[in-house]
């Protein structure tokens, strides 16, 4: 049986949507992946833009609340910002928790060239994390 993942941040719109797609990426049919958040802020476009650099289409994602899943039961609930560890609703579930504290690259000043920079950054330590993760929680 496929394992379910649920990613989560604050707003839904950029650290999670991210993580989604490369769990999504990485896990392949092994396991169904979602993201929310503890709000809705919609996807970052240059989130999109991005993933798009790495070959990765996330432009149909969804920014999502955390109570559109209330009915399903994860194995797993990862946390990718403190804000969203601390404000994590309680899951009547056995899901296995973990959390990483990603820099938020929607909160990067400077040039364009630098916040791109930023963003570019944060996506190598997400693609990391869950290329991790893949190997060692669903081999």
């Amino acid at each position: 049986m496929k394992k379910k993942i649920l990613i989560l941040c604050t707003g839904n719109s950029c650290r999670s949507q991210i993580a989604e797609g490369y769990m999504r990426f990485f896990a392949g049919n092994k396991a169904e992946i979602y993201s929310a958040g503890v709000e809705t802020h919609g996807v970052n476009p240059k989130a999109v833009l991005t993933m798009k650099e790495d070959g990765i289409d996330i432009s149909n994602h969804t920014s999502n609340h955390i109570d559109e899943y209330n009915n399903i039961d994860f194995d797993f609930v990862i946390t990718v910002c403190d804000n969203a560890k601390e404000r994590c609703p309680f899951f009547p579930t056995k899901a296995e928790k973990f959390h990483y504290n990603f820099p938020d690259p929607a909160k990067a000043t400077g040039t364009d060239l630098e916040v791109k920079e930023e963003f570019r950054k944060v996506r190598q330590l997400i693609k990391k994390y869950c290329q991790d993760f893949v190997e060692k929680n669903l081999n």
